[in-house]
């Protein structure tokens, strides 16, 4: 039963050391939580902002490129076939 409570010891001497507040460790404190707030709010909104421009956009397709090769091909307008010189 010793080990039982040198562990337990053991134990409570960690919380301890964590519960006491070194002077000489930095932390980012209340400022560096209102920085990351706003930083957080900024980044949220800009996301909205860009999920309402993207529903705004209208993609329409492009020709199929497949289509206008074989136009060219059989002397459509705009080829080489089909020019006077």
């Amino acid at each position: 039963m010793p080990d039982m409570s040198a562990s337990a010891s053991l134990a409570m001497t960690h919380l301890v050391t964590l519960a006491e507040i070194d002077e000489n460790k930095v932390t980012p404190g209340v400022l560096g939580f209102i920085v990351f707030a706003v930083m957080a709010l900024a980044v949220w909104g800009l996301m909205k902002s860009m999920t309402r421009h993207m529903h705004k956009v209208d993609f329409k397709e492009a020709a199929d490129p497949e289509a206008d090769a074989a136009g060219k091909t059989a002397g459509g307008p705009g080829t080489a076939s089909s020019a006077k010189g």
